[in-house]
């Protein structure tokens, strides 16, 4: 194995903290024997009857009637209601804030984490510096310009999925991951052979692509491998 340039030998790491290191994703994930790149995904989509229109409604009540400005709010108004969805339509159960530690750099907790026939890791994150049309939408933080806060979370998701990999008994050959804002949904693959983690560029946004996000949500969690 290569002598790591960034993370230290001597230092633990939690999931979340890989989100705060201040170097390129690229640099830190290969420190963990993992490779990224940017590309189009074949996703699985469920292609059944489906409908969406209670879910659709709370979700616009939520944007009508919440202040859902926290990570805490997005999570309990816009992320759990699509899971629930998700969980009652293909009868799995999600876990949430599963914690997992498989070595002194992989450990901490997966936010959502569905094991199916597909395994399926979700990292909340915060809508802070998110990137729309590769432009900055939140404010820099003193001291400099904030780094697009999916990219940070992709860094964290990277290091979720490299110790589910390590983890897991099963012989899937990818493992689904995807960041959220609750509004803007973001999904990656990690090739467990090759230790390549693949992040799509598509974002998903609710409520305009709701069934989009809804049925590929469904076809990775009950579709073939």
């Amino acid at each position: 194995m290569r002598e790591p340039k960034i993370l230290k030998l001597d230092q633990g790491y939690t999931f979340a903290r890989y989100a705060e290191l201040p170097y390129e994703r690229d640099d830190i994930l290969k420190d963990l024997g993992c490779s990224i790149a940017t590309q189009a995904l074949s996703l699985p989509t469920y292609g059944g009857e489906l409908n969406l229109q209670d879910l659709s409604d709370r979700l616009t009540a939520a944007f009508q009637f919440t202040t859902i400005s926290s990570e805490q709010a997005r999570r309990e108004f816009l992320i759990a209601p699509l899971l629930t969805e998700v969980c009652q339509h293909t009868q799995q159960k999600v876990r949430v804030e599963y914690p997992l530690t498989v070595s002194n750099w992989l450990k901490g907790s997966f936010d959502y984490y569905f094991q199916a026939n597909n395994f399926l890791v979700i990292k909340a994150i915060s809508a802070e510096g998110w990137v729309d049309s590769w432009r900055f939408v939140g404010p820099p933080r003193c001291g400099g310009p904030t780094k697009p806060n999916h990219l940070s979370g992709f860094t964290q998701l990277g290091a979720e999925l490299l110790a589910l990999d390590q983890w897991t008994e099963s012989e899937v050959p990818v493992l689904y991951g995807a960041v959220s804002t609750g509004q803007i949904w973001q999904f990656g693959v990690l090739h467990r052979q090759e230790k390549h983690l693949v992040e799509d560029p598509t974002l998903y946004r609710v409520p305009q692509e709701l069934e989009v996000l809804t049925r590929i949500l469904i076809g990775i969690v009950s579709g073939p491998v």
